[in-house]
């Protein structure tokens, strides 16, 4: 079942990173991040929030990596931050494949509506932002057993967003 938040400011969205990632975290083999939504709708802010939260991110610089591909940053776990805006129609570089075959490392794609949908982790949240006139409103969907048993977790989390 989806989930539906709304997010007022880019505080909230903030916050929202810090509680994805404390849940993802605690979680062997973490499911992995796609994010769909317009320019400028939140997504690296959410990875921002996400990153800012793990240990080791005092190292890590986020940015959106529309012009490189991916950023790596040297987080616990480690996180492989891919954007395949600039990829539309294109296939994804391989390193996309490698890290989404590794377990130790968490996984956040944005512009994931340009990986064909047979290519998508079966363990994976798929947070789909729409337009909203307040803020920013989003739909959290948990793929695999995982991302729902997480999910199970984060709806008593998510009450002030939803």
């Amino acid at each position: 079942m989806p989930i539906h938040i709304r997010l007022k400011d880019t505080d909230e969205t903030i916050e929202l990173g810090h509680i994805l990632a404390k849940a993802m975290a605690e979680t062997l083999n973490p499911p992995a991040l796609l994010l769909q939504g317009a320019l400028g709708s939140g997504k690296t802010t959410l990875v921002r929030g996400l990153v800012e939260s793990l240990p080791g991110s005092d190292m890590a610089e986020v940015s959106s990596p529309s012009f490189n591909i991916f950023n790596l940053y040297p987080t616990v776990p480690p996180v492989a931050h891919f954007d395949l805006y600039r990829l539309e129609g294109m296939p994804p570089d391989d390193a996309l494949f490698e890290y989404l075959d590794d377990s130790n490392t968490l996984i956040i794609v944005e512009w994931i509506q340009f990986l064909d949908r047979e290519m998508w982790p079966d363990n994976a949240f798929f947070l789909e932002w729409t337009p909203s006139e307040a803020g920013r409103s989003l739909t959290l969907h948990a793929m695999g057993k995982t991302a729902q048993k997480i999910v199970d977790i984060l709806i008593k989390q998510l009450k002030n967003f939803m």
